[in-house]
């Protein structure tokens, strides 16, 4: 997204405003790689350990993409999905999966992520597949 500013002297100047990346990954480890590697490439990144603190989470800005991980200690991701694909103020947003569990079949088959990322994952990968639904 790009804002421009003006400062009161006629002069308008071009600001890149940042994409959000919200993450939702039981895993502290892997949240906390993911976390840094897309703050690295300059994203917004809102981290969330479980489903409930995702429900719960703050609604505004609303996020790019959303990257969710599907075993969840409270929940799963691919309803997660599903959620987020019924409700009107986020199914335009896309969803990536991720899972060591799963095959990009078996989510395609549960919930309508435009993605899915398998576990261990490729971190140039992550970041082009990333790229190209948070420019979408």
């Amino acid at each position: 997204m790009v804002v421009y500013s003006s400062s009161g002297t006629g002069r308008v100047k071009k600001i890149q405003m940042s994409k959000r990346i919200c993450v939702l990954e039981d895993n502290d480890d892997i949240r906390e790689i993911i976390s840094f590697i897309l703050e690295e490439e300059h994203y917004e990144v809102s981290v969330y350990a479980n489903v409930k603190d995702f429900i719960n989470r703050e609604k505004k800005p609303k996020p790019d993409v959303f990257l969710l991980d599907v075993m969840l200690p409270d929940g799963n991701g691919l309803d997660v999905c599903n959620l987020l694909k019924a409700d009107c103020a986020t199914k335009g947003i896309p969803v990536m999966m991720m899972s060591a569990n799963y095959k990009k079949v078996d989510i395609q088959k549960a919930c309508k992520a435009e993605d899915f990322i398998p576990k261990p994952f490729d971190i140039a990968n992550l970041l082009s597949k990333i790229g190209v639904y948070a420019n979408a």
